[in-house]
């Protein structure tokens, strides 16, 4: 009889199988072993550390464990970083982790090193879970009886996935789905291109998929595009472009689960509340560790591509998604500045967009503009 690892092997790919198990554990906030070569290194979100995880942990740590920073939050702490680095943790203590995690106590009170490849691997994998970007790392020296049960998994499985999730991207259902002003619409879902998420087209007014297609990239925003957020310009672009889409030839509307520029919707809202303390929104994100965009757009063109797409005018005040269409080989034959009301609570955002992310937007055009009515 086949053992469980040749029986994976038959239906999916083994190292995006790792990958995926281990995105589960790291989220729920158990460790996971992150190998390379002759190392092992005990990873565990910084986040999901209590005092019961804390003495477990003393059990495996010699003196050696070290805590992962990503560049913009040792940044954020005063320390001039490009790359991730680590600070030594030789005792386990929660209240040190969270002042260098999430307080502003800048005194780190012990040296900052490079983190190594395999440092970076677990990084890349609190990424991937969409977890604070702030690891606690054991190294492993000789296998005991209190880690057989941990899932483990190798740097490179960790640093190729998303390239082998956008090459295993595939449609899995569509249906035509009546949209108020769009009724001719149809959905089609994805599967893959970000981790265990699923991405949606929807194709308005049935667009002539053989000509230049009018094309939004419109990433997931749950407190604009669902509950009306006044903090940012998200729902009006998207019901916006659907509207503008239906009265011309019909377009493409790219919904994907990036919430939070990629962070992750519990992430967002933590950079709201430092928001409401007076951060700007990117200083608000770097505070927690993530870099001004964690969004990738690669797969865009690749659920493009699937639907027959070639050559597109893009709806979008971001250069990032152009660069990324054209990168991935798609005709970009026009853009096209997609608006969202101005309002007092969200001018600072619009503002910070502009000026720091290099978005094509004019204030004063918002400030005139009335979205049209539902």
């Amino acid at each position: 009889m086949a053992d469980m690892s040749s029986m994976v092997s038959l239906f999916a790919d083994q190292a995006s199988v790792n990958v995926e198990r281990a995105i589960s554990d790291f989220r729920a906030g158990r460790p996971v072993l992150v190998r390379a070569e002759n190392e092992t290194l005990l990873a565990v979100a910084a986040e999901g550390l209590d005092q019961r995880m804390a003495g477990a942990l003393a059990d495996v740590n010699d003196g050696r464990a070290r805590l992962l920073l990503t560049p913009p939050r040792l940044r954020h702490l005063g320390l001039d970083h490009t790359t991730p680095a680590s600070v030594a943790m030789p005792v386990v203590d929660l209240d040190r982790i969270g002042n260098l995690t999430l307080r502003n106590d800048r005194r780190i009170n012990a040296p900052v090193r490079p983190a190594s490849r395999l440092d970076e691997a677990a990084i890349e994998l609190a990424q991937l879970s969409l977890v604070l970007p702030t690891v606690l790392a054991i190294p492993i020296v000789s296998s005991s009886l209190t880690l057989q049960n941990l899932l483990n998994v190798t740097a490179e499985e960790v640093f190729a996935y998303r390239q082998r999730r956008i090459k295993d991207l595939r449609i899995v259902s569509r249906a035509p789905v009546p949209l108020d002003g769009a009724p001719d619409s149809e959905f089609v879902v994805f599967r893959g291109g970000e981790g265990l998420r699923d991405q949606v087209a929807i194709l308005v007014k049935a667009p002539n998929l053989a000509g230049t297609v009018d094309v939004r990239i419109h990433s997931a925003c749950l407190t604009g595009d669902l509950f009306g957020s006044l903090k940012c310009d998200c729902g009006d672009q998207l019901h916006h472009t659907v509207k503008q889409m239906a009265a011309r030839e019909g377009g493409i509307l790219l919904y994907l689960d990036q919430e939070g520029r990629g962070n992750g919707i519990a992430n967002k809202i933590r950079a709201y509340k430092l928001q409401s303390q007076g951060y700007d929104t990117y200083d608000a994100d770097e505070a927690l560790g993530f870099g001004l965009d964690q969004r990738r757009f690669e797969f865009a063109a690749v659920m493009l591509r699937q639907l027959g797409v070639e050559a597109v005018r893009v709806f979008t005040s971001n250069p990032l998604k152009i660069a990324a269409l054209r990168e991935a080989g798609l005709a970009v034959i026009a853009e096209q500045g997609v608006l969202g009301r101005a309002t007092a609570e969200n001018v600072r955002y619009l503002a910070s967009k502009r000026d720091r992310a290099g978005h094509d937007i004019n204030l004063d055009m918002l400030a005139a503009y009335a979205p049209p009515s539902d």
